[in-house]
C-alpha cells in the first residue's frame, strides 16, 4: 500500500504537498518525474530522503511542506465522474456499518469510488468489497482511484445493473448510492446476513419517505434516519470565527438491520387486536422509535 509508513519520503509513497497558499496536491512518488505547480516544480528524486513535516523549495525558490496524507485528503483529490460523498458522511456510514477489519461489504452505485476507497481501506486483507455499477465510464474512474491508493486486491468491481440482484450472500453489510433505493431492497435483503447492516444515502426527502415506507414494511429493524452537517472556523488565533460558508446539505442517511419478523400490517392488526393505545409506535421498526442507547449497571465500575 503507497500510503506512507516511513517518516521520510520514498519512491512510491503517495506525498500530499502544501504550499504557503494552503492549495494542495497529492501526488505519487515516482522516479525521473517532477510535479509542476503555479509555485515552480519540484524534481521526486530529490524528495526522496525528506523528512515528513519538512519544507523544500521548487526551482523558483517558493517553499512547500510535504505531508503524508490522510484518508480525507485521498478523497478530496480524487479523480471523479460525477459528486461524491463528502467525507464527513464517509466515517459515519462506515461507523454505522460496523466496518472493521475482516468485513465482506457491498456497495452500489461505485460512483468515482469514495466510499469505495474509504471501505477498501478499513476492512483490511482478511474483509473485501464488492462494488456494483453498471456506468462503465464512471466504474472505470473508481477502478483507477483504488489502485492509485494500492488498495484494489481489496475490492472486487461488478458492472451491471442490481436488480438482477448481488453474487454474494452472508455479507455483513450493504450500502446503497442509487437513485431509487428502495427498488432494491429485496436483493439487498437476500444478500445480508440476519441482523446485518443496512444503509442508503439519498439527497431529497420525497426519497426518505419512499425509502423508509419500504423498510417499514418488510424486513427490516431498527429504522433511523439521520443528516450531518459541519460547519469549519477561520484558525487565525486572534480572530477565530465561523467560516462564512458551509456545505449545508449533502445527503440524508439511513440505515437499518436485516431482520425477520411479521409483516408490517400484521404486527399493527396483532398490536391493534390487543388494544395497545400506541400502535405500531411500539415496534423498534417504526419510523418514530429511535434507539435510546446502551443501558448503563449503576454497580458498574466507572
Amino acid at each position: 500500500m503507497p500510503l506512507p509508513q516511513s517518516t521520510t519520503v520514498a519512491y512510491g509513497d503517495i506525498v500530499l504537498l502544501v504550499g504557503k497558499d494552503r492549495r494542495t496536491f497529492i501526488r505519487t512518488v515516482i522516479e525521473g518525474k517532477r510535479f509542476e505547480c503555479h509555485l515552480g516544480y519540484l524534481e521526486f528524486d530529490e524528495l526522496v530522503g525528506v523528512p515528513f513535516g519538512a519544507q523544500v523549495p521548487t526551482h523558483l525558490g517558493h517553499k512547500m511542506f510535504v505531508l503524508p496524507p490522510n484518508t480525507n485528503d485521498l478523497i478530496l483529490h480524487l479523480q471523479r465522474e460525477g459528486q461524491i460523498i463528502f467525507p464527513k458522511d464517509l466515517g459515519y456510514i462506515a461507523l454505522k456499518l460496523g466496518i472493521r477489519p475482516g468485513v465482506h461489504v457491498i456497495e452500489a452505485g461505485t460512483g468515482s469510488g469514495a466510499l469505495t476507497l474509504t471501505l477498501a481501506l478499513l476492512v483490511g486483507d482478511d474483509g473485501h468489497v464488492y462494488s456494483y455499477e453498471r456506468r462503465a465510464k464512471m466504474q472505470e474512474r473508481a477502478l483507477l482511484n483504488v489502485r492509485r491508493a494500492g488498495l484494489l486486491h481489496r475490492v472486487t468491481f461488478h458492472q451491471r445493473d442490481i436488480e438482477r440482484g448481488f453474487d454474494e450472500r452472508d455479507v455483513h453489510a450493504l450500502f446503497l448510492d442509487v437513485r431509487e433505493p428502495w427498488d432494491y431492497l429485496p436483493q439487498a435483503r437476500e444478500a445480508l446476513r440476519g441482523g446485518g447492516f443496512f444503509g442508503a444515502i439519498v439527497p431529497t426527502m420525497n426519497q426518505v419517505i419512499q425509502l423508509t415506507e419500504a423498510l417499514y414494511a418488510g424486513p427490516w429493524f431498527l429504522l433511523e434516519i439521520e443528516e450531518l452537517l459541519l460547519r469549519t472556523y477561520k484558525t487565525i488565533p486572534a480572530r477565530i470565527r465561523p467560516d462564512e460558508q458551509m456545505v449545508g446539505h449533502t445527503g440524508y442517511l439511513v440505515f437499518a438491520r436485516a431482520a425477520e419478523r411479521e409483516e408490517q400490517a400484521a404486527w399493527d392488526a396483532a398490536l391493534l387486536a390487543e388494544g395497545d393505545d400506541n400502535g405500531a409506535a411500539e415496534d423498534g421498526g417504526a419510523l418514530d422509535d429511535a434507539p435510546t442507547g446502551p443501558e448503563i449497571d449503576a454497580n458498574e465500575d466507572a
